[in-house]
């Protein structure tokens, strides 16, 4: 039998959260799904500072990623749950549970990207860019 891998711990799982391209693209998404139609300017100016981070996550530039998703998604979240209160039963909605799910998101990752941000080494990630060509 197999020696089963250990679970990792609270910070392994945050610094995965943090270092990860797909948790600002998912927040994007569901800016969009929310603020597209009818189109809504504030909130769709974070979708693209999103998707940049996303791509500079992917280049290798996981710190400058980490602080770009932190600062986006932290002031997303606050933006968004100043709206104006709602009745209780429009919360369930699909659009109360998108919304939600976008406030919830937004706060995950301020908080991992933080995380990241704060304890990263500059060094290393140099060196892993270096060592690790993305266009060869």
């Amino acid at each position: 039998m197999a020696n089963p891998e250990p679970t990792p711990t609270l910070q392994e799982r945050i610094e995965g959260w943090g270092n990860s391209s797909l948790a600002p693209t998912g927040l994007a998404t569901l800016i969009t799904a929310l603020h597209f139609r009818p189109f809504q300017v504030r909130p769709m100016l974070f979708v693209p500072i999103l998707l940049f981070s996303s791509y500079s996550n992917l280049q290798g530039f996981k710190m400058d990623s980490a602080g770009m998703t932190a600062a986006a998604s932290g002031t997303y979240a606050l933006v968004a749950m100043r709206r104006r209160p709602v009745k209780f039963m429009s919360r369930f909605s699909i659009r109360g549970i998108v919304r939600g799910a976008a406030v919830g998101l937004g706060i995950v990752n301020a908080v991992a990207a933080s995380w990241v941000y704060i304890n990263g080494d500059r060094e290393k990630e140099k060196d892993e860019r270096k060592n690790n060509p993305r266009w060869v």
